[in-house]
């Protein structure tokens, strides 16, 4: 792409997102150019539009290309027990502490279709937690958040995951958990008995408080560092002193203004633990 080119299409994607956020109040104006280009693009192809200019004409007049839209610049696909080894020192390293606590209060934030969400309330279950913790799942994406609270995933997903299961310490089977209907593998009502499901933005909304655990995995990597900024702001408002704030493995506090606050517990897989208030 040549210069003059790269240019215009850095001019279409600012006014397309200075556009979302007044139309719509959602805010993607902190989220790293590169990998909404990435998304954009394979936006482009599937809406039919050979401009982002054209598909900013079509957002801000439809919302139903909007919705579509949304998919695109916010889903990520995981896996359950992604990365064992973190789910492994979890289990071993953090529930311990967590169970001093008579109550639990945890965040799943950036929950997308549920992966991380389901692993940790499998991981609770099995620690003897979740029947006292309320769990926070929240997303930007309203449509994400149903899929996450449908718990349906696809047959052929469920070898990768047991695999990860076992690696991460599992100490039943997985198949435990779910059962086999509408095409795909429907996790247990009872893992989300404890949740709630709501729509947030990091980029706009506050944090909840009083947590002993904020999980936002493999989500800070897409946003610039003052959006990163924001979202550890939001996270160290939210932990009690002594809680645990669990990062994806690209991801660190090291060089932001709350590291100070935190010990890492489990370097290698982005496990930290607040201890300044």
């Amino acid at each position: 792409m040549e210069a003059g080119e790269n240019e215009v299409v850095e001019l279409e994607l600012r006014l397309l997102l200075e556009g979302i956020h007044e139309r719509y109040h959602y805010d993607f104006r902190g989220y790293t150019s590169s990998s909404l280009r990435r998304r954009v693009t394979r936006a482009l192809e599937q809406l039919g539009c050979a401009t982002i200019s054209r598909l900013q004409e079509q957002v801000l007049r439809d919302e139903n290309v909007f919705a579509q839209l949304l998919q695109f610049l916010t889903v990520q696909v995981s896996d359950l027990f992604r990365d064992p080894s973190y789910w492994k020192a979890l289990r071993d390293q953090v529930t311990p502490m967590l169970g001093t606590w008579p109550s639990l209060k945890l965040w799943v934030a950036g929950v997308a279709t549920g992966e991380e969400l389901y692993s940790l309330a499998i991981l609770l279950q099995e620690e003897g937690l979740l029947e006292r913790s309320l769990i926070y799942a929240t997303d930007v994406n309203a449509e994400a958040l149903r899929s996450a609270e449908k718990g349906i995933f696809a047959l052929d997903r469920l070898r990768g995951f047991s695999e990860n299961y076992f690696q991460a310490g599992g100490t039943r089977s997985l198949s435990d958990y779910y059962t086999a209907a509408y095409g795909g593998a429907v996790f247990s009502r009872r893992l989300i008995e404890h949740v709630v499901f709501s729509d947030h933005d990091l980029a706009t909304d506050s944090s909840f408080s009083e947590t002993q655990l904020v999980s936002c995995r493999n989500v800070l990597i897409y946003f610039t560092p003052p959006l990163q900024e924001r979202a550890l702001g939001l996270f160290s408002d939210s932990l009690v002193h002594g809680g645990y704030l669990c990062l994806g493995s690209r991801e660190t506090i090291r060089f932001s203004s709350v590291a100070e606050d935190y010990e890492e517990v489990v370097p290698e897989d982005r496990i930290y633990r607040r201890v300044r208030r």
